[in-house]
């Protein structure tokens, strides 16, 4: 019997915008700062490709997470689904855009992950008091963590977190976490960030004894929560290096919290560098990540994400 099924045909330009995604540069991304003035042809057809959005999909999707939001919220059901309408009810397209996108257009996984967005902010209120720029400027002008002002070649912001002068009793874990809370609602903004997620790397030299003690397992457990199923973000990697042996200890109180999805995009690499920088190119990273460019300033970072703003998130 004859085999039967159907095909479409691809464009020549569609063609060679995936033949552009095998050979990206970090010169082929749009800036890291500020809203996305145009998707690059390359960062569309990744979005078709990976997050199965087309026009015609992306329209029928928002409007049945609208119509999702608006039923279900109204519906006299659990807290959640009032506090998902609460929240987004009369939020833009754009918004509910970022759910989407983060859930490659399931509707249901989007509104669930909208539930997550505001249970985080249910279960752990200590992050989100008073969360304005100017609460959390201080602790990202110490570094914690940075934003690299270059995209890597795959299109992905890079947050840079160097452990080594981390003073606990200085800048609190909670502190750090405020401020990725509002660094990752501001750089989501941006679309293409929103298609290309986001990559960790976390300098692990100079972790002492007293980081491992001084972190409690809530914290992480806090820490974990906040990537999994509680942003609109797509964390794509986790690079962790220069780790001393008792990091081990930390990292198995940390595993029983994470998702086999997140476990799996954890790369712990040591001393030995090697399949680190087939990922990243030494030039983009700064002298503190083993790279070669100067170390970043981060009070220049600050400015550049938040400029002159004060508004609650």
């Amino acid at each position: 019997m004859a085999a039967t099924g159907t095909f479409r045909m691809v464009s020549e330009e569609e063609q060679a915008m995936r033949n552009k995604l095998e050979h990206l540069t970090v010169k082929d991304h749009g800036p890291v700062f500020g809203p996305c003035e145009k998707l690059p042809g390359h960062t569309l057809q990744k979005a078709k490709d990976e997050l199965n959005e087309t026009d015609e999909r992306r329209a029928s999707a928002l409007k049945e997470l609208r119509a999702a939001i608006r039923e279900r919220g109204a519906g006299g059901g659990e807290e959640l689904e009032a506090m998902v309408l609460e929240r987004f009810g009369e939020h833009p397209d754009s918004m509910l855009l970022r759910f989407l996108r983060a859930r490659k257009f399931d509707v249901g996984r989007a509104y669930d992950l909208m539930k997550g967005y505001v249970r985080f902010r249910k279960e752990y209120p200590e992050l989100f008091e008073n969360l304005t720029p100017e609460a959390v400027r201080s602790t990202m002008e110490a570094g914690y963590p940075v934003v690299l002002p270059s995209r890597d070649k795959y299109g992905r912001v890079v947050l840079l977190f160097n452990i080594q002068n981390w003073d606990l009793e200085e800048i609190t874990f909670d502190e750090t976490l405020r401020a990725y809370c509002v660094i990752l609602e501001k750089l989501l903004e941006n679309e293409e960030t929103q298609i290309n997620g986001f990559v960790l790397i976390e300098n692990f030299k100079g972790f002492t004894m007293q980081h491992a003690s001084g972190i409690k397992p809530a914290e992480l457990k806090k820490m974990v929560d906040m990537m999994q199923e509680s942003f609109p973000a797509r964390f794509k990697a986790v690079h962790v290096t220069h780790q001393p042996w008792y990091f081990t200890t930390t990292f198995n109180v940390v595993k029983p919290f994470m998702k086999s999805k997140l476990l799996e995009r954890v790369f712990v690499h040591g001393d030995d560098l090697d399949g680190f920088f087939k990922d990243f190119d030494a030039n983009l990273l700064p002298a503190d990540f083993d790279g070669k460019a100067p170390v970043t300033d981060y009070k220049a970072v600050a400015s550049k994400i938040f400029g002159s703003e004060d508004t609650a998130l």
